[in-house]
């Protein structure tokens, strides 16, 4: 009978112990201090929190963000095509780190090599894009730095093209969260960079190899979109994040965690907090339809007022109240009207306070008819003739 109680408690103990570490291994991540920090509206650039967000750090690893970027803006402009081979040195393949064990010689379409780069964080895969774009890694950080100062990034030098801690003699490349910032709004212009981004997984070599994103934020954050993480041991665990909800964009940048889960709980933990903070008010869409304004005199009875650009802007949710969008066009409109005729604009004001506006047009032309139309031809006949007498 006393065994029988024994083995009861001795197995109830156990469970309670098995309790007790299931409950910590599900408990959330603590957000960690960071060395500084940065989280910005992605579209407009407003600051939304900072903490020391010009203190030069390494980044590590996010070197790599300045690496694509300018690969991408060759793609663009069509100095570089994504399916042109890309050779492997022997020295990108010695480089180590995270890699996706390039060998000599081997070749790979430069898209591939800037997913693997974007993924995986691969630094052989830096090397190789950046030995092919500039004929070496020296030569490629030179077109970096001049590229970080035409963007403005003051506290930004480059040593490398990957971001690996320097060795004896080395200097480590330097940058601030705000600097990384303003890297991912230009990164952000690339679909084909966040959609790499935003990948949870991968394959490379015809899936032989496997990827898995360094960022595991696009796993875990509700409305994350990417972009990149930084790690080694003497610049810590840093991220730059990016996520939308409902029309809101944010850029998160965390450098100097001590831990990889606290740094990715505390750039979860400032998105949460701007989120909560701040909605972006869509006004309007560029070509989006507007309103519909009455044409008198005309082939067709009325047409369609389209924005021009995006009307897009940011309030604090605490300070939304009275916000009114309002359209701003005649209410009729004689023909002839001509296509991208300005009509009038798009305006967001908060009471007498105007917060933004857009210009509209008309979508189509419409001719007028009858003793209009021959008005109209007549004029348009007296101004060319006027012009050919010139």
């Amino acid at each position: 009978m006393r065994a029988t109680r024994r083995a009861a408690a001795v197995a109830a103990w156990g469970v309670l112990i098995a309790s007790a570490a299931l409950a910590r291994t599900h408990q959330p991540e603590v957000a960690a201090a960071a060395a500084a920090y940065l989280v910005i509206d992605a579209d407009s650039g407003t600051v939304l929190a900072e903490h020391d967000a010009h203190r030069r750090w390494p980044p590590a690893s996010m070197t790599k963000m300045m690496t694509v970027l300018l690969a991408m803006e060759r793609v663009q402009d069509r100095t570089l095509s994504l399916d042109e081979p890309v050779r492997t040195s022997a020295w990108a393949s010695r480089i180590g780190g995270s890699q996706v064990y390039l060998a000599a010689g081997e070749t790979f379409p430069l898209g591939e090599l800037l997913k693997a780069i974007m993924i995986a964080s691969a630094n052989d895969a830096a090397v190789a894009v950046a030995e092919h774009i500039a004929g070496s890694s020296a030569a490629f950080v030179d077109l970096m730095n001049a590229r970080a100062k035409a963007l403005g990034l003051a506290d930004t030098t480059y040593q490398s093209p990957h971001g690996l801690p320097p060795g004896k003699g080395q200097t480590a490349d330097m940058t601030s969260a705000h600097d990384l910032a303003v890297l991912a709004r230009e990164l952000m212009k690339f679909p084909e960079v966040m959609r790499w981004a935003g990948t949870p997984a991968a394959g490379f070599r015809n899936d032989t190899l496997q990827m898995s994103n360094t960022n595991h934020l696009v796993r875990t954050y509700a409305g994350a979109t990417g972009l990149k993480t930084g790690y080694y041991h003497e610049s810590g665990f840093s991220v730059t994040a990016t996520a939308t909800r409902n029309d809101l964009s944010l850029i998160a940048v965390v450098l100097g965690v001590p831990t990889k889960p606290g740094c990715f709980a505390e750039a979860a933990r400032l998105m949460n907090e701007a989120f909560a903070g701040y909605r972006m008010v869509a006004a309007a869409r560029r070509a989006a339809v507007v309103s519909e304004v009455p044409v008198a005199g005309g082939t067709d009875d009325r047409v369609k007022a389209l924005a021009t650009s995006d009307l897009l802007v940011l309030v604090k949710r605490a300070e939304d109240r009275g916000i009114v969008v309002e359209a701003r066009v005649p209410r009729l409109l004689q023909a002839p009207v001509r296509r991208s005729q300005p009509l009038g604009d798009v305006v967001i004001r908060r009471g007498d306070q105007e917060l933004g506006k857009v210009t509209v047009v008309a979508d189509r032309d419409v001719e007028a008819t009858g003793w209009l139309s021959w008005l109209w031809n007549r004029a348009l006949s007296g101004r060319t003739t006027h012009s050919d007498a010139r």
